[in-house]
């Protein structure tokens, strides 16, 4: 990648950190001056450090830092120029600084409320991993049971009476289109992977051991699948999946602990929903009343 490039991607890194960075007083010699805007080492660094980590690489070589010192510069003088138009004072600028006040505060608030109460421990993944084993046991062979019939109709009519706990094999034999399975109660036997269409092994792999999917839509008409067994392979290492569990639980925690959170902050403040005026967003009455009521303005202006 040219330099050329490399000083535009940072501009743009920049400008979106920009409104994060703040101006301090500093001490001692100053490395540029802009009007009457003074740039320190300590401003520089601190911009520096606010870029992500593959960004701020770029400046790691020699002459790295006089070249962002260049940037610095150059969004210094662009800022000027923009207070200096008024567009400070622009009422759609406004709006998103207030809009980005408002994001700020919330992520500080969730920090503090929600990312540092919620913990997963070495220990916590370890319990999940040894109750949760068999998630993490690749699935070698799964057995299928199969309903194949023309149309979708049909297919939704099957579904429906399996639902209402009529069996499949029964449903199979007397319904279904596949003559090799039919016979066998729609059983297909275990098949590896890559044994079934890819669209059959993917709803396969997530149904569990005795779950109906819906009705699919293949060349050979529509299908209902139903998955009777599945053989398991030889379980992954804790140490493998330890990183992926934690995130998993880590997740869990926060949201747990967010929900609980804004459930406390509801008892705190009054909340009015207005279910008038929310019913007509979606049958769309307050879209024709605000048409009628431009209408008869401009009626009475005329």
């Amino acid at each position: 990648m040219r330099k050329g490039t490399f000083l535009i991607l940072i501009v743009s890194v920049m400008l979106a950190f920009f409104a994060c960075a703040k101006k301090e007083e500093q001490r001692g010699p100053y490395l540029a001056k802009v009007g009457k805007v003074k740039i320190t080492q300590a401003d520089l660094e601190r911009e520096l450090k606010n870029l992500p980590d593959f960004a701020q690489k770029i400046f790691e070589e020699s002459g790295g830092k006089e070249r962002f010192l260049d940037e610095l510069i150059k969004k210094e003088l662009l800022y000027q120029e923009a207070v200096k138009k008024g567009l400070d004072k622009d009422a759609e600028y406004l709006k998103k600084l207030e809009e980005f006040k408002k994001i700020s505060l919330v992520g500080q608030l969730l920090e503090k409320e929600v990312a540092s109460k919620a913990k997963a421990t070495d220990q916590d993944a370890k319990a999940y991993y040894e109750k949760h084993k068999e998630d993490f046991a690749p699935v070698s062979q799964i057995r299928v049971s199969l309903i194949l019939v023309k149309t979708e109709e049909e297919a939704k009519n099957i579904l429906e009476r399996l639902k209402k706990g009529e069996d499949f094999a029964k449903l199979a034999m007397k319904s279904s289109i596949d003559p090799g399975s039919a016979k066998n109660g729609g059983d297909l036997g275990y098949l590896a992977k890559g044994q079934m269409t890819p669209e059959l092994e993917t709803v396969a792999v997530r149904l569990k051991i005795g779950e109906i999917s819906e009705p699919l839509k293949t060349k050979f008409g529509y299908q209902i699948i139903k998955v009777t067994g599945k053989k398991l392979g030889k379980v992954v290492e804790f140490e493998k999946v330890k990183s992926l569990i934690s995130q998993h639980l880590l997740a869990e925690k926060q949201k747990e602990v967010f929900d609980s959170y804004i459930e406390s902050l509801k008892k705190s403040y009054k909340i009015d929903i207005n279910k008038e005026t929310i019913s007509k967003l979606s049958s769309g009455e307050e879209k024709k009343e605000g048409i009628q009521e431009t209408k008869e303005t401009s009626g009475k202006k005329k």
